[in-house]
């Protein structure tokens, strides 16, 4: 009850129709999220593409300045001394048709899974559980790899994988309250733009028509797309 009361009273103090400033929105969003636990800070991404198009697809990956402010569990599929390599890179589990059992029978804890590219086939063994969960290695974002010692180091400080869904618009976790408005607006600027830079040459008119920030039990907060763009998009 006395979650459902903080809420209430967090929107109350929220204007939804209000598009605020950078500094505004982070200040807020961090004001809001109230709850006891140490929330998510998320944001969401309405994009001027139609993602039915194959070339208005908006898919990236990206180093968060900061990370994520979580321990992020990476598998890897590999053999040889790329299993190796893998393992000394901190790879949290490491393995072929073992890892793929392991899957098969609902072990699911990890985060992030990245493969050589000679593993693929037998991760396509498990690519109907992988896949629907965003956990399908995929060499455009960098989890299909020769380089994994590289690879898993990178998704333990924080990479984040992004790409638009079917109403057009990305949603993307940049890290935890407990990071701090400073940190958490570096990631958010960072997202911002990676994004802005992988906008299709086939999208017209207004690219970025709303961004809204939230923690995990907070409220909305939208902030000025116009002013994040850089110019008046017509």
């Amino acid at each position: 009850m006395a979650e459902g009361k903080r809420l209430k009273n967090s929107r109350k103090a929220i204007d939804a129709a209000k598009k605020h400033t950078v500094d505004e929105g982070f200040k807020l969003v961090i004001a809001s999220a109230t709850a006891k636990f140490d929330e998510s800070i998320e944001v969401a991404l309405r994009l001027g593409v139609d993602p039915k198009q194959g070339d208005q697809q908006v898919r990236g990956a990206i180093a968060l300045p900061n990370g994520m402010g979580k321990n992020v569990r990476v598998v890897v599929f590999a053999k040889g001394p790329k299993e190796a390599e893998a393992k000394n890179a901190g790879a949290d589990f490491v393995g072929a048709d073992d890892l793929v059992a392991k899957i098969t029978g609902g072990w699911l804890e990890f985060d992030k899974a990245i493969a050589t590219p000679d593993m693929m086939a037998t991760v396509s063994k498990v690519a109907k559980v992988l896949g629907p969960r965003g956990l399908m290695p995929n060499p455009k974002v960098g989890t299909v790899t020769m380089n994994v010692g590289e690879a898993v180091t990178a998704e333990k400080k924080g990479k984040l994988d992004y790409r638009v869904d079917k109403a057009g618009v990305v949603h993307a976790m940049i890290g935890k309250k407990s990071m701090g408005e400073a940190k958490l607006k570096d990631n958010f600027m960072a997202l911002m733009g990676s994004v802005i830079k992988a906008k299709p040459s086939a999208s017209r008119g207004t690219y970025l028509k709303s961004i809204t920030l939230s923690s995990t039990m907070g409220p909305g907060i939208k902030l000025d797309a116009v002013a994040l763009a850089g110019t008046e998009e017509k």
